[in-house]
Parts: C-alpha cells; structure tokens; sequence
C-alpha cells in the first residue's frame, strides 16, 4: 500500500490542481487540454483511454474510475511502477541522473532490467534524455533512439506522489485497443487518440510505435467506438485530418471538427509548425 502524504491529497481534492505528465510523448494531447479542454464532457461514470501515451487528458479529467491500457509494455510497467511504489522508482532514476553521460546513456539504452522497477526507471531516463522524446524501436524490438540534448533526468515538475495518487483510481493493462473499448457502458467516455494512419499512406508518428497501427486498424477502431457510442457510451477521439479519416467517421455518424496544434518533433526546424488535425465526437 502507497503512503500519501495529507498534503498531497488535500491539493489533489481541489479542482485546480494541476497533474504534469511524466512524459514527454510523439502527438502528446497537452496542447489538446490547454486549448480544448472545453470539448471534454464533465460527467461521465468510467473513463477509458486506450492509447495511453503521456496520458495528458487523464491527469486532466483526473477521473475517479478509470481504464488505461496501451500495447507498449514499457510504457504500462512505467505507470504502473508510479502507482505502486513510486519512491523505489524515484531511488532508481536519482542514481540514472548521478551517472548519466553520453557513454551512460548508451549502456542503459542496451540493456534489459529484469524488474519492473528497473525497466520503468530505464524507460524514464530513456525518454527524457533521448533525442525529443521520441519512442521508436527497430525490427527486433530494440529501442534505437539515439542520444538527446538534455541532461536532466529529475524534473522540477516531478510529483510522482501526486501521480500515483490519481493512477489508484485507475485500472492499467497491457491491451489492444479493441479489448478495452469493448467494455464501455451507457455513460462511460472512452478517449482514444491512436496512430495518425491514414489511407494508402502512412503518418510519420506511426515508426514511433512498437507495432506498426495499418489503416485495418483505422477501421477496427472506428467500428469499436460505433458500436460503443451505440450503447451510449461518450466518445471523443482525435486523430489525422484527412479525407479518408473524415469519411470514416462520417459514415458512422460521428461529429468531427478540426482543431490545430504545433509539433516540435521534426527534427528540421523548417518543419516544426501549425498542423490540423481532426477532432471526433459523440457526447
């Protein structure tokens, strides 16, 4: 059982209490909360988020039942590790920021923790000192993101006892996508951010995952959340703004809307911008 400090939780009673993601993630949503917060419903019995990532819109809603699941089992062993023993996780990445450096940084890349503790920790420093955060492996699983500019591997916004405090509310499962929303009920809200796959092309945030997400996959979760929003569950879902997405969601009788947000992930300067994307409805 997880200790909480009386402070920590009278902050996190208060509706202004802000939750930072630990972090930093490829089409991240904390651009989406701080400019369209607005299309989140308040009220709903469950939340469930499918494509987990940085998990921005739920230490937002800061939900008291909740659903977590994505495919990338780091990543899941990560939040997990925060809700059930935070301070083990915070000894292990205090001793990654005392001995990081450039041939550091590469031993701990090549490397295989055997404890969760150990490959949540490696996942951290990984993500906050590889080149922009990025998440990328090659064929053989191996992550491959080579060496960023930053050094720091505790962070002034760190409240990892505040996280673990909001993730008790949650359940988190290594899971496709379609297990999870299949089990939204009447009032649930399901907000699935997936992949940016479009038809006969493919989006460049699609190489950061570990399993590559085909326009099949495009179609199976626009079918799952149909047949949600059928049962009266609440969708919100964002995704690429493109023709062939639109149409997919507007044969299903969706509500969409584009929405714009900058991405610094490029590495070229010249790329970074303003970009689209669409923003999918059913409340």
């Amino acid at each position: 059982m997880v200790a909480y400090p009386w402070k920590c939780m009278e902050f996190l009673e208060e509706n202004e209490t802000k939750l930072i993601p630990f972090l930093k993630w490829a089409g991240g949503k904390r651009w989406f909360v701080q400019k369209y917060a607005d299309h989140l419903p308040n009220n709903f019995h469950r939340y469930i988020e499918p494509f987990l990532g940085g998990g921005s819109v739920f230490f937002h809603l800061k939900p008291e039942n909740a659903i977590l699941g994505d495919l990338n089992q780091d990543l899941i062993i990560a939040y997990s590790a925060i809700k059930e023993d935070y301070d083990s996780l915070i000894t292990a990445l205090r001793k990654h920021n005392r001995q990081h450096s450039y041939e550091y940084y590469y031993k701990v890349r090549a490397c295989n923790p055997t404890s969760d503790i150990g490959r949540a920790a490696r996942f951290i420093y990984l993500n906050r000192t590889c080149f922009n955060g990025i998440y990328r492996v090659n064929l053989k699983g191996k992550y491959n993101v080579p060496k960023g500019s930053k050094n720091t591997v505790i962070l002034e916004s760190d409240d990892f006892s505040a996280l673990s405090y909001q993730l008790q509310s949650a359940r988190i499962i290594n899971s496709d996508f379609e297990i999870l929303i299949e089990t939204a009920q009447r009032g649930d809200l399901v907000f699935a951010d997936p992949p940016y796959t479009v038809k006969h092309n493919f989006n460049g945030f699609v190489k950061y995952n570990e399993k590559l997400f085909s326009w099949d996959d495009q179609i199976r979760l626009a079918d799952a959340l149909y047949r949600a929003k059928e049962r009266g569950v609440k969708i919100v879902s964002t995704n690429a703004n493109h023709e062939s997405i639109r149409e997919l969601y507007l044969e299903r009788e969706f509500g969409f809307q584009s929405v714009s947000r900058y991405s610094s992930i490029s590495a070229k300067i010249c790329s970074r911008n303003q970009f689209e994307e669409l923003l999918v409805r059913a409340i």
